[in-house]
């Protein structure tokens, strides 16, 4: 084989195509969302003022979050775009293009904390309810919104910037990589807490013959309820044991692909089960969450970068 096509065979690892696939994956959901305008508005046809407010704010400063993601996504892949046309980026460059994306990401989630606010607020307040005499609670609205919202508003973005100012090329990676770990686990505790919260609201408005009567819907309040906290659960416990690791050479890399591989596999098979057992009965509130408001989607193409890793020798 000619060396110049030796090269480019190593260059193009499937890592690395696993990573251009998680990026394209990352910046086509992220537009979609910020381009699908049916959202204006919206507050205008609610009833109560209090509501309509709520909503309007809610909308607003989401969306700002989201021109960040957008902006974060559109960097990722313009950099994973040209790393490829170049074949080359310096360790410096792609650390800065890396804070930045960050340092985005971490913004986005900032955005949610208007809605995580509204989600606590008493029905008097937040005009989510009727409200009677004494402080009533919309346990719906809190549980869907109110704290997963208050939670990932805080925790990712103060994991996020611990990251960003860990990375730094003069330096040992070890601090970098316990924060990186963190990072990851804390977004698998939010998924879990978002969904979780989605599937019970769901579970208390349809019933739980909603579940029992549709063995796909309970197989993925399963995987949710049970499953995705038993996954937040273990990478907790392998970013413990992980804490003091220097170089990703000594990181359990298979270890970590196993992690990727189960989270990507959970949004993957709840997007399945609506193309393969969708019919107009099964729609729902949990549904609507999944397929036309979590922007999170994304992360069903993981396994792309999870397999990979199950393979990659430890010091290459």
């Amino acid at each position: 084989m000619p060396a110049k096509t030796m090269a480019e065979s190593r260059f193009y690892s499937p890592l690395k195509i696993g990573l251009l696939i998680v990026v394209i994956s990352y910046f086509l959901f992220t537009f979609h969302a910020m381009f699908t305008l049916s959202w204006i508005g919206e507050w205008e046809y609610l009833g109560s003022s209090a509501l309509r407010f709520w909503i309007f704010v809610t909308d607003i400063s989401s969306v700002v979050g989201l021109v960040f993601r957008f902006i974060a996504s559109l960097i990722a892949f313009t950099a994973i775009i040209f790393y490829f046309a170049k074949k080359d980026f310096s360790k410096p460059k792609i650390l800065r293009i890396l804070k930045w994306i960050l340092v985005l990401e971490a913004v986005y989630w900032l955005g949610l904390f208007v809605s995580g606010v509204w989600g606590v607020l008493p029905v008097q307040l937040g005009g989510s309810g009727i409200g009677g005499t004494g402080l009533q609670f919309n346990v719906d609205l809190l549980i869907t919104t109110g704290i997963p919202c208050l939670v990932a508003a805080t925790a990712i973005p103060i994991a996020l910037f611990k990251l960003v100012s860990k990375l730094k090329s003069n330096k040992p990676g070890e601090d970098a990589i316990k924060w990186g770990l963190i990072v990851g686990t804390t977004y698998i505790f939010v998924f879990w807490l978002n969904n979780t919260g989605m599937w019970i609201s769901t579970v208390m408005l349809k019933g739980t013959e909603y579940l029992a009567s549709h063995p796909e819907n309970l197989l993925s309040f399963g995987l949710t309820t049970i499953g995705l906290l038993t996954l937040a659960l273990f990478t907790t416990y392998f970013t413990m044991r992980s804490i003091g690791t220097v170089t990703l050479e000594k990181l359990k890399l298979r270890t970590l692909g196993v992690i990727i591989i189960a989270l990507g596999l959970y949004f993957f098979w709840n997007y399945l089960t609506w193309i393969f057992f969708g019919k107009p009965e099964l729609w729902s509130g949990w549904y609507a969450w999944l397929l036309g408001h979590n922007l999170d989607l994304w992360a069903l193409s993981l396994p792309f970068v999870g397999l990979p890793l199950l393979f990659k020798s430890q010091t290459s």
